[in-house]
């Protein structure tokens, strides 16, 4: 029988009027990947969090047992000296110091009393060769891509005798061969003795590497499945606990008359001021209809869509922004949202919302009028719009008065969301607005998508996820270093008509 590694036995953490974790079990095996999954907030990594450190011993019930011995850990540094690393989803590095800095950050290698760099940079390249990183160490880390970055955090784990790697969404930001690179570094780790846990919301990732997978639903330990137990609707049903027979909601839709155009759209990079990043873009939504847009990372989806919100990306930017037959002017944020048009960003933490803030604030921050008087917010009618939007997106929390910071992914999504339902746009912008939520969280995200869209709303989403491209909207379009080199309805869509445009744009580019 295979030696178990970890032990953790009826864990329970509770936070003030929240239970966060109930008498939860974990074991984990000798040179195996075991992986968690569960819906956003069933308490994953607040496990995770337990077992690091990061909540001490005596801040919550249970016994944590490491190779055989109980351990009561008092912070990270305490399960870091055992062998236990985490990598959080938000990576911990520093971006204007070096590689090797970053590395040996607190754990420098010194000679009487004396950094010995020659020694760090060294063993810095030693780790970087494990990891497949062919980097120089003085690299500074702003540097790199975010692919890179994730390995060398993994380096960074190795350095410190790693015998448990924890990697809490580890995929999250990275591109389908970045992801492969990196799930294939964990198989190889597995083979020399490191075991680790992965936290993932990729099921299809999860059950390709992973011996188990133990699920959590509503801080309670589920089930722990087996290798040949392991199927992506069992997961699912585990996670909910229902049966998600339809991955997208169905749909019946009621497709109007032109709504927006955006007509001969370049922009160029706002620092290198000879590199066009957007090539002459033309697109067009119509009423009640969801238009994807689809493509590789770098493909300038993102660029596109912050260039048309108000201009918030690029320089040199030319082309009309046409709404209901009028050319509109989109030159600031506040003259796009004015004009009806809302841009949901991938980067909801830095960008979409004040995490030290509440709900409520977040929810009517964009459209401030709507609950002031002669230039005074009123608080009943802002309490009234925050609990109405709570109450029609299923934002799960105590009150419109938990902060957004406190809240999972998926209920920060959902703010997202209400904050621009409430400006009411015409036209709303999603990029990548699943990113590192779960299924039952992307469904609930996919009615409200729906929702607007029979409402008459015409929504554009960007997702690096085709399934979920040819699952929610009506037609796609397909880029490609700033160019749109496809188009199509997507019921004649499929992931292969879509990688074979992008392929044959390539092609040509050569």
């Amino acid at each position: 029988m295979t030696e178990t590694i970890l032990e953790m036995r009826n864990i329970t953490k509770t936070f003030p009027g929240v239970k966060a974790l109930q008498n939860v079990n974990l074991d984990v095996r000798a040179s195996e990947i075991h992986a968690i999954v569960g819906e956003n907030g069933a308490g994953k990594s607040t496990l995770m969090k337990v077992l690091s450190g990061v909540y001490p011993h005596g801040s919550y019930d249970g016994q944590i047992f490491f190779e055989g011995k109980e351990c009561q850990f008092k912070g990270i540094h305490d399960s870091e000296r055992l062998g236990i690393v985490i990598i959080h989803q938000e990576l911990a590095l520093v971006p204007l110091l070096s590689i090797t800095e970053n590395i040996f950050l607190g754990n420098e290698r010194a000679k009487f009393g004396v950094i010995d760099w020659a020694a760090n940079e060294k063993r810095t390249r030693e780790l970087l060769k494990k990891v497949g990183l062919n980097e120089d160490p003085q690299t500074l880390i702003t540097h790199l891509g975010t692919g890179k970055q994730q390995l060398v955090e993994i380096a960074k784990a190795l350095s410190k005798e790693v015998k448990l790697l924890i990697l809490d969404e580890p995929t999250a930001s990275l591109s389908e061969k970045d992801s492969d690179a990196l799930l294939n570094l964990l198989i190889e780790f597995r083979a020399q003795g490191i075991s680790c846990i992965l936290i993932s919301h990729k099921l299809n990732e999860v059950s390709k590497v992973a011996d188990r997978i133990t699920i959590i639903r509503d801080g309670k330990t589920i089930e722990t499945l087996n290798k040949g137990e392991i199927t992506e609707d069992r997961i699912i049903t585990s996670m909910v606990g229902r049966s998600l027979e339809d991955r997208y909601p169905p749909r019946s839709p009621k497709i109007g008359e032109m709504l927006l155009e955006v007509k001969n759209w370049s922009v160029y990079h706002p620092l290198h001021a000879d590199r066009q990043v957007i090539k002459g873009i033309d697109i067009n939504v119509r009423r009640g209809e969801v238009v994807g847009i689809a493509g590789l990372m770098g493909s300038g989806r993102t660029e596109f869509a912050m260039s048309v919100f108000g201009r918030t990306y690029g320089r040199k930017i030319t082309g009309e922004v046409i709404l209901k037959g009028k050319k509109v002017d989109v030159s600031t944020v506040g003259k796009a949202v004015e004009n009806g048009i809302a841009y949901a960003t991938e980067d909801r933490k830095t960008y979409g919302l004040n995490l030290i803030d509440h709900i409520k604030h977040n929810t009517t921050l964009a459209h401030l009028f709507g609950v002031s008087r002669f230039g005074v917010i009123d608080d009943m009618k802002e309490l009234t719009v925050a609990n109405d939007y709570r109450k029609k997106t299923n934002i799960r929390s105590s009150s419109v008065y938990q902060k957004t910071g406190n809240l999972s992914g998926g209920n920060q999504q959902k703010v997202v969301l209400s904050k621009w339902l409430f400006a009411n746009p015409d036209i709303l912008i999603l990029d990548e607005p699943t990113r590192g939520i779960d299924v039952g969280a992307k469904y609930e995200i996919y009615t409200i998508i729906a929702q607007l869209a029979a409402e008459g709303k015409g929504i554009i989403v960007i997702s690096s996820e085709m399934p979920e491209l040819l699952g929610i909207t009506d037609r796609i379009y397909v880029m490609n270093e700033g160019r749109i080199v496809g188009e199509m309805a997507a019921s004649d869509a499929s992931q292969e008509k879509i990688m074979r445009a992008i392929v044959r744009a390539e092609g040509k580019a050569s």
